[in-house]
């Protein structure tokens, strides 16, 4: 895994975690590493076992250059809809940096940008490059630690385990006890493909 997609310029690689999600805000966030940075564990944090991105998550954060987090909640997810969301995000997350990146390496294949910077959309960049991997790390973690709180105000939802998504349990608790002011009200709730689970 390279460290970065390019190295002459400042480059913080962007990612986000939760766009599929029925509750809970949308999580981005945006990494500048140090051109030596390695580890063997880093990799798109959807490959890595909940355990060993907890455990990245402290090194990221203390041998990044800089690094941010952001989060879009599910009212503003309803108003912009998810992908201008995860947009927005991930703008709000390179803004928050300490260090002004000079380029964006986002993971994904498209991007709408608020900020003056160059950047490159990179489809599976975050098992490609090591600043993306690093973002999908932190967008994760973050978001999964958000979502345990919520879970202690709305246990019935199984928000612990699935963390939002859409899983069988999820979709019959909704049924069952109709939507919270967590969930995002333009996505679709309902359980008529139950059997799909």
């Amino acid at each position: 895994m390279e460290t970065c997609y390019q190295y002459e310029r400042i480059e913080a690689g962007c990612d986000e975690a939760g766009r599929g999600c029925l509750a809970g805000a949308v999580f981005a966030a945006a990494v500048i590493l140090p051109p030596d940075f390695h580890d063997p564990l880093l990799n798109d944090s959807k490959q890595m076992s909940e355990r060993n991105r907890d455990r990245l998550r402290p090194i990221i954060e203390r041998e990044a250059v800089a690094w941010a987090v952001a989060a879009v909640p599910p009212e503003r997810i309803d108003e912009i809809n998810i992908l201008n969301a995860s947009f927005e995000g991930m703008c709000r997350a390179v803004g928050e940096l300490r260090t002004r990146p000079e380029f964006l390496a986002i993971d994904g294949n498209r991007f709408r940008s608020s900020l003056d910077i160059p950047y490159r959309c990179i489809v599976k960049g975050d098992g490609k490059y090591a600043d993306i991997a690093a973002a999908s790390v932190l967008a994760k973690t973050h978001r999964d630690e958000y979502m345990r709180r919520l879970a202690e105000e709305f246990p019935q939802y199984g928000w612990a385990k699935n963390k939002g998504y859409p899983t069988r349990e999820h979709r019959l608790a909704v049924r069952r006890y109709g939507v919270t002011p967590y969930h995002r009200l333009t996505f679709n709730h309902e359980s008529g493909q139950l059997e799909l689970f």
